[in-house]
């Protein structure tokens, strides 16, 4: 890729955007800002609530299902274009479809991500805890379960309350769409696993007392000679579902600590490319304890983008050897919003008598991003929004 004569970056490449959830259209929209041409794929159902007048978007096989079928209707794509693309992954299930058939891929994309080794370390939650164990990062105490016969043994061991977690939460969430529960007791425990276990293999952790202002983020990206070209850190003011959920309500803050913990195991793992992961202060001790890491953007992604550090817009000139300049401080106090999701959260908490309707507007105060709400593109939003009353609704009854 070669620089303009007036020394501006080119962006004669396009883009292809596997992913037409929140995460991917904040990747859409800031490539399509910069006059990135760029195709979107989605499997269907996601597709349908997702697609954008900011990309050319069309429904593909799924990622773990139809790996063959995928494969090959990425090829057609990459053949069809006249130059390589650049290839983004919006979720997880992408992720490793792309890490797996790299070699496939790299001949019609460009796209930087860790060995597959670490990508199916990060992805399988027992392997990533001993990660954290190997390199001395603070995590909340964990057990894996492997036969029905541990359990007595490994409640001997824990203090209640604490969480039933999958070791592969992606595939996990297909099945049963939770990320984690409480349980409150050994009585409990004994009456849910055998429930919970049907569906996949499960962990059990320390719960981390605290709200859901405890919780906070890092994303970075990393080129192949492990330089920092984006750092941003934020803090969540609320999740739906709460506890467990995905922020609905993100601030932009930079917290030295974590960016010092986080940046530093990044560096330790050669973690090349896009990595966002999640840390929460334990209020028992005041430590930041490790909960996940992934190798792509978060789903608030476009908050990052409001506060000055574009990893999407970094991501693609690295990608296309454009040596891009560093962005490591960001504009603190902005708010990110996913309005709908964060209105049912706000319905809950009504509903339990923890927050009212006036507190819930001043909420609002120094929110300058939105998750999918763009006048010039508002079919996402009001997709998304019949989408997600319409599960609430399922969901109550």
């Amino acid at each position: 890729m070669k620089i303009s004569k007036n020394n501006q970056p080119m962006h004669d490449l396009p883009a292809v955007v596997l992913d037409l959830s929140i995460n991917g259209l904040g990747i859409i929209r800031s490539l399509k800002q910069k006059g990135i041409k760029v195709y979107a794929y989605d499997v269907f159902s996601k597709y349908k609530k997702g697609k954008t007048l900011h990309a050319q978007c069309g429904p593909c096989p799924h990622p773990i299902f139809e790996e063959d079928k995928l494969l090959d209707h990425l090829i057609k794509t990459g053949g069809n274009l006249k130059r390589k693309a650049v290839l983004f992954a919006g979720s997880d299930d992408y992720v490793f479809f792309i890490s797996k058939f790299r070699e496939q891929l790299t001949e019609h994309f460009l796209f930087n991500m860790p060995d597959h080794s670490l990508i199916q370390s990060v992805l399988d939650k027992r392997q990533t805890y001993n990660l954290a164990l190997k390199h001395n990062i603070p995590t909340p105490k964990t057990f894996f379960i492997e036969h029905p016969d541990q359990l007595e043994d490994i409640i001997a061991d824990f203090v209640f309350p604490c969480i039933l977690k999958p070791v592969f939460s992606a595939d996990y969430r297909k099945r049963m769409n939770k990320k984690a529960i409480i349980i409150e007791s050994a009585s409990q425990l004994r009456t849910l696993y055998p429930f919970y276990a049907q569906f996949g293999e499960l962990m059990i952790q320390e719960f981390i007392p605290g709200d859901d202002h405890c919780v906070y983020e890092i994303a970075t990206l990393f080129n192949e000679h492990m330089d920092l070209l984006g750092v941003f850190s934020s803090q969540k003011l609320q999740q739906y579902p709460p506890i467990f959920g995905s922020g609905v309500l993100v601030l932009s803050k930079r917290n030295e600590e974590l960016i010092n913990l986080g940046v530093s195991f990044f560096k330790t793992l050669n973690f090349v490319g896009l990595a966002h992961a999640e840390y929460k202060i334990d209020p028992r001790d005041g430590i930041l304890k490790f909960i996940e890491i992934n190798a792509r953007t978060t789903v608030s992604n476009s908050l990052a983008y409001a506060s000055g550090i574009d990893f999407s817009y970094l991501y693609y000139l690295m990608a296309t050897g454009q040596n891009p300049s560093k962005k490591l401080n960001q504009t603190e106090g902005i708010k990110w919003v996913h309005s709908p999701r964060y209105l049912l959260g706000f319905l809950e908490k009504r509903k339990k008598g923890s927050m009212n309707f006036g507190k819930w507007i001043k909420s609002f105060a120094g929110v300058k991003s939105f998750a999918s709400f763009r006048f010039n593109d508002p079919m996402p939003f009001i997709r998304g929004v019949i989408s997600d009353f319409k599960y609430a609704w399922k969901s109550r009854r």
